[in-house]
């Protein structure tokens, strides 16, 4: 999972990227980067960490041009190298810039195709590298005969549809084209297009992953950049789409659940509403176990910050008091997204700190979006204990997560998972809880689309993947060594 944005038409737009950027940090800390281009060719500054470290007011002078892409990266693929940092640049055929949200199922089988059927060598071990060499190879006839056009831009997105499975929301430039975006024919990973006109009345274009950026930078007339589209916005301003190929829209539900800013929008489905629903209808399964085992609560309390508005729902429907128990720093980063074990269980202990005078002798209700390895949820209930909690119950606004995610989240390995293979009851004696209870997989999906005109990809709590899986196995040796290789 990854953040992504790029604007066409307008002056300074790397200092409009660099404020997207600033707004989609949530979706990656790993690294950060900003591609622009002028007459003179392409401008990049791109390396580990932050936004807010990686660009300073030096360097982001060097990024000139009216058109500009940039990206903040959660890796799922590849290690948290330099190398792997995007914007990725091909200098062949014209010049293209990319970046990603996805993950590819098959990108080891394309890593090898690629070098021993089109003798393209690979310099990261990145999938986005792999989607822009296949870009790359479906431009190259055209590149020999004269500049691109927006046909030459629609066969080369049909040959990655024909070879890349899984998530991909792509936002790139082409040297005297322009910009192009297009998502995978499933739709996985969101990506927003948005127009204004400018004070001189020309119009200026801009795609990013969330709806609060376009927002934020003052855009308008949003829409989403349909599955298996593809948009192309030139360098004179002209808008062209094309409908490359679909399959059934199955946008990820963890993007409702956790990952996106609460003010965003998606596939036309509030966030902050979705988030209120799923609360609501947290409600009436806590009710029933609670008439079930005899169990009664005195607080209500979020785990800051994504639960917090479906604690306040929850709290409201069951009629007991909402507290703020656990009081979150500021300064540390989602722990869910660290790259590796022993760095999320350090940065949880310092975290979240409770509130004892709230928690003494009580009996409490913690709210959590998801619960995936178990790791927070394990310490946040031990950390309530050793506060005074008469006895600490866990609701989790989603269901259980017992299968991998292949296509961007960071869960691709059963072993990783709490709920595969355990009952309710080993849920709850491996987190130390004296209940945990979860949403419902009906409740979840009536919540993110009540008119059921969308089903979302569910896989990790259905096992039912909506693409072929061949090649899973390469891509969990793979994390594995990425994972052997960050310790």
């Amino acid at each position: 999972m990854c953040g992504v944005i790029g604007l066409i038409g307008t002056s300074q737009a790397s200092n409009k990227v660099l404020r997207g950027l600033s707004l989609l940090q949530h979706r990656g800390q790993d690294a950060a980067g900003i591609l622009s281009y002028d007459e003179s060719g392409f401008h990049y500054v791109r390396n580990l960490g932050l936004v807010e470290n990686v660009f300073t007011a030096e360097n982001m002078k060097s990024l000139t041009g009216e058109m500009a892409i940039g990206h903040v990266r959660y890796g799922t693929a590849g290690k948290s190298e330099l190398r792997n940092v995007q914007p990725f640049l091909l200098n062949f055929p014209y010049g293209i810039g990319m970046v990603h949200n996805g993950n590819l199922v098959n990108f080891q089988a394309l890593t090898h195709e690629l070098k021993t059927k089109y003798q393209r060598q690979p310099l990261a071990d990145s999938d986005t590298e792999n989607i822009i060499n296949l870009f790359a190879e479906g431009l190259s006839a055209s590149a020999q005969m004269r500049a691109p056009a927006f046909e030459d831009i629609s066969r080369a997105v049909s040959f990655i549809f024909q070879k890349a499975v899984g998530s991909y929301s792509i936002v790139t430039m082409v040297a005297g084209f322009g910009l192009v975006a297009f998502r995978d024919p499933h739709g996985f990973r969101p990506l927003m297009m948005g127009s204004r006109r400018s004070s001189s009345e020309k119009v200026e274009y801009a795609f990013a992953s969330e709806s609060s950026v376009l927002d934020f930078l003052g855009f308008e007339k949003f829409e989403n950049v349909l599955p298996g589209e593809l948009i192309c916005v030139n360098l004179k301003g002209e808008v062209f789409r094309k409908t490359i190929g679909t399959q059934k829209h199955r946008p990820c539900m963890f993007e409702w659940v956790y990952f996106a800013a609460p003010q965003s929008e998606i596939e036309g489905s509030p966030v902050y509403k979705a988030r209120i629903a799923l609360g609501k209808k947290m409600a009436v399964t806590v009710r029933e176990r609670m008439q079930k085992d005899d169990i009664q609560f005195d607080v209500v309390a979020p785990v800051p910050e994504t639960a917090r508005t479906a604690a306040i729902a929850l709290a409201e429907e069951l009629g007991v008091p909402y507290r703020e128990v656990l009081i979150k720093n500021r300064y540390i980063t989602r722990t869910f997204i660290l790259d590796t074990q022993d760095k999320r269980d350090q940065a949880v202990q310092l975290k979240l700190a409770p509130v004892c005078s709230e928690i003494k002798d009580k009996r409490v209700l913690l709210v959590d979006d998801s619960i995936v390895r178990g790791t927070t949820s394990r310490k946040l209930i031990e950390l309530v204990r050793m506060a005074g909690a008469k006895e600490v119950y866990f609701a989790s606004t989603c269901p259980p997560i017992k299968h991998p995610c292949y296509y961007g989240i960071d869960f691709p390995m059963e072993n990783e998972l709490l709920a595969h293979n355990k009952s309710l009851e080993g849920i709850e004696k491996a987190l130390g809880a004296d209940g945990v209870i979860y949403q419902e997989v009906s409740a979840l999906e009536e919540a993110l689309f009540p008119d059921r005109k969308i089903t979302p990809c569910m896989a990790c709590l259905t096992g039912e993947y909506p693409t072929a899986t061949e090649g899973v196995n390469d891509l969990i040796k793979t994390r594995n060594e990425d994972r052997c290789a960050y310790k």
